[in-house]
């Protein structure tokens, strides 16, 4: 008998802790007020510093521009808010818009100073979605693409009511951005939408989350898994494997571009290989040589903008045969 009582004294005691983990874990990382983006960016590990020039010359020519902020009311009924940048350069009759999805904890523009110039200089106009619980957006709890996938949507309606119907649109994410492309991707797509770049995506909550836990927090990731996943159910509404990305692109029909940094610890590289693996449609690889979390396009500018061209010609040519 006593044996089985100090058993169960000590699952109660792992099971306290374990709740102690869990809402520390979730307070920190789910919740728009404490979600902090000089904590992310530290927990990322990508020094910045090193672009603050560029950084700040293209910052200052993309707000330079002619732009406005538009909303739409989400599924669920969140005010969700976007930047919309008219084309300047019109390409070859081409009526072209990019839909820019940011990462964690950051905001619209913040995540695509950099590539606003490629797409400013290839004529696309760009919509610039702060996710839900970020920036100008409604909402309390981070979608983590799960939910953000289905305000993708409501983006890609609103462009083709802006632009109309003759539009073609790519989407483009980064980080949680990244994830949240490649979710929708299993999502049936407008024909308007011709192709998918994910840039450092993950390929769910669960799975990035139990990579942080080990490699940052330090903590034990089962127990904390199963509280959070409770907890976000019944708060936010989704489950942290509810939505995977390996199993959405394994249903894509849309052309995808995968980009990862060969040096990203806070996504693992590996997570891009297991999608690019999954992926049901027509798909390419970049993996940029010694670039960290989000750094692929400021470490390698050419590879990153030739893997843009050649992936969006290959989209050409995919329409072209369906046509």
């Amino acid at each position: 008998m006593g044996i089985i009582k100090n058993g169960i004294a000590c699952a109660g005691v792992l099971a306290a802790a374990g709740a102690i983990e869990t809402a520390y874990f979730y307070r920190r990382t789910m919740i728009r007020q404490n979600a902090d983006v000089e904590r992310t960016m530290k927990m990322a590990g990508t020094d910045w510093s090193q672009y603050s020039d560029i950084l700040a010359e293209r910052k200052a020519f993309m707000l330079a521009q002619p732009h406005e902020d538009v909303y739409q009311t989400a599924f669920d009924g969140l005010k969700l808010h976007a930047s919309y940048f008219p084309a300047i350069n019109e390409n070859a009759g081409k009526k072209r818009i990019v839909i820019c999805f940011h990462g964690y904890t950051s905001k619209s523009l913040a995540d695509f100073t950099g590539l606003t110039d490629y797409y400013f200089r290839n004529g696309y106009a760009m919509l610039h979605p702060d996710a839900r619980a970020h920036g100008d957006s409604e909402g309390k709890y981070i979608g983590f693409g799960c939910l953000d996938r289905k305000d993708a949507l409501g983006w890609i309606d609103w462009v083709i009511q802006k632009c109309g119907t003759d539009v073609e649109i790519f989407l483009h994410g980064i980080s949680m951005g990244g994830a949240t492309v490649l979710m929708a991707s299993g999502l049936t797509l407008p024909p308007q939408v011709k192709g998918i770049v994910s840039d450092c995506g993950f390929t769910s909550p669960k799975e990035v989350f139990t990579h942080v836990l080990k490699t940052m927090y330090h903590l034990p990731p089962f127990f904390v898994m199963q509280g959070a996943e409770i907890v976000n159910k019944k708060l936010a509404g989704y489950g942290m494997d509810e939505c995977n990305a390996k199993r959405e692109v394994a249903k894509a029909k849309i052309p995808v571009l995968f980009i990862h940094g060969s040096k990203d610890t806070f996504v693992p590289t590996r997570m891009c290989q297991e999608l690019y693996d999954c992926c049901a449609s027509p798909k390419k690889m970049l993996i940029v040589e010694d670039a960290a979390h989000g750094e692929s396009y400021f470490k390698n500018m050419p590879a990153y903008e030739k893997a843009l061209d050649e992936f969006i010609a290959d989209c050409e040519k995919e329409e072209e045969k369906e046509a």
